[in-house]
């Protein structure tokens, strides 16, 4: 018996697509999840705790802003790693050894002594940060049926938003508890949490039966196998995709704290309330993109919340200051599109690469997408400082997302299809 779930229909009730995995794979589910999540968290941090750190080191915007673009930039490096070695020692193990990176680097920056020492653990973080999702989503893919695969992976990358949820209550509490200076340090000394579910993972989940039987025959991934003949298309036009919808969310992902801090003004109280509401509709649309991806397909769902995501950032940008209930309400259609757009990518490129290169080129597309879509918050950063100012700089991410809707007219849809 496979360990992917051979129910002999398609059943239309809730959740049918959970019911639909083997035990193995629901297993593989929650780790999947929960690694993300806290990889979420670990990300999320920085940005919470970036104006305390700017005022702490005394460091310009532009340096503010390298902090996320290094994080992203070995991220990408980190990414392609796992995505190798996902198809060398298996989907799991390199699981286990993301999550002890990005959780041992993100504890390391809460005691940096200067901004050098910053940002080295910072760019160590992104090693395992940027291989956490490699490894997980084509992990869970392969357990799910191809009618389910697209809600399947799309609600383990709902956990970014619960991720990001954590991070925000415990950034809350720990800086009205504590003084700035002392509460950005606990913020990443929290970040040690992942570690717990490393034991779980080890103890409860293990590899699909085609990604085993793969690894047995001695067929194993190689970069350089992304660019021959029959892959080389798919490999570019997902990197300029993935680079695209990535330059612009983790443009708003770091400076919109800052953003509403800085230039709307608010209390610590005050961003948390605006972020939650953000977060509120980001999971929302993760849910909702999971469900839309397997209805209308990978690349109309892309597309569609691509330009949603145009519309609504420059809408949250350009509201009137006095005008900060009109923001408080934008944020939830703002966080519903920019996160809805991904909940197709998981289940898109592993759907897009055979067997033995899938985590390969899963790891290597998305996170080339991170690792030159770090040049957009540098790049916000140092446009905030001229006369456009934050909220003129944000709009810079507005562009990645057009350049993500034309790359799609360079990939097929994978609908239905399944595993190569």
């Amino acid at each position: 018996m496979t360990e992917i779930s051979t129910a002999a229909e398609v059943s239309g009730r809730p959740f049918e697509w959970f019911r639909s995995l083997s035990a193995t794979g629901k297993r593989a589910f929650f780790g999947a999840f929960g690694g993300y999540g806290m990889d979420s968290y670990d990300f999320q941090v920085l940005p919470l705790a970036l104006a305390a750190i700017t005022s702490y080191f005394a460091i310009s915007t532009g340096q503010a802003g390298l902090l996320t673009t290094v994080t992203l930039v070995l991220s990408a490096v980190g990414g392609a790693a796992a995505g190798v070695l996902a198809d060398r020692i298996g989907r799991v193990r390199t699981l286990q050894i993301t999550i002890a990176v990005y959780a041992l680097f993100t504890v390391a920056c809460g005691f940096a002594w200067d901004y050098p020492s910053l940002l080295v653990f910072r760019a160590l973080q992104g090693l395992g940060f940027g291989g956490e999702w490699a490894a997980g989503a084509v992990l869970v893919a392969e357990y799910s049926r191809p009618e389910y695969r697209g809600r399947t992976v799309g609600f383990v990358q709902s956990a970014w938003a619960v991720g990001w949820g954590l991070a925000v209550c415990v950034y809350t509490v720990l800086f009205q508890v504590f003084d700035p200076a002392t509460a950005w340090r606990a913020l990443f000394i929290t970040g040690a949490m992942p570690a717990l579910l490393i034991i779980w993972v080890r103890r409860n989940v293990g590899d699909a039966e085609i990604a085993t039987v793969q690894r047995t025959v001695g067929e194993r991934g190689r970069i350089q196998s992304l660019f021959g003949r029959e892959l080389w298309r798919t490999t570019v036009f997902a990197a300029i995709m993935a680079t695209g919808v990535q330059g612009g969310y983790y443009t708003l992902a770091t400076w919109l704290p800052t953003y509403l801090k800085k230039s709307r003004h608010l209390t610590v109280v005050g961003t948390g309330g605006y972020l939650f509401l953000l977060i509120g509709g980001a999971f929302l649309g993760y849910l909702t993109g999971s469900v839309l991806t397997d209805r209308i397909g990978r690349k109309r769902n892309i597309q569609l919340f691509a330009l949603l995501s145009v519309i609504f950032m420059v809408g949250y940008i350009q509201v009137p200051h006095g005008a900060n209930t009109l923001v408080l309400l934008l944020g939830v259609p703002l966080g519903f599109s920019t996160s809805a757009i991904f909940s197709g990518f998981g289940s898109y490129l592993a759907e897009l690469f055979p067997t033995p290169q899938r985590g390969t080129g899963q790891g290597f597309v998305y996170n080339f997408g991170r690792g030159v879509g770090a040049v957009f918050p540098t790049a916000v950063g140092y446009l905030a400082s001229t006369t456009l100012g934050l909220a003129g700089a944000m709009l810079f991410g507005a562009l990645g997302y057009a350049l993500a809707v034309l790359a799609l007219f360079g990939l097929p849809e994978t609908l239905g299809k399944p595993l190569r």
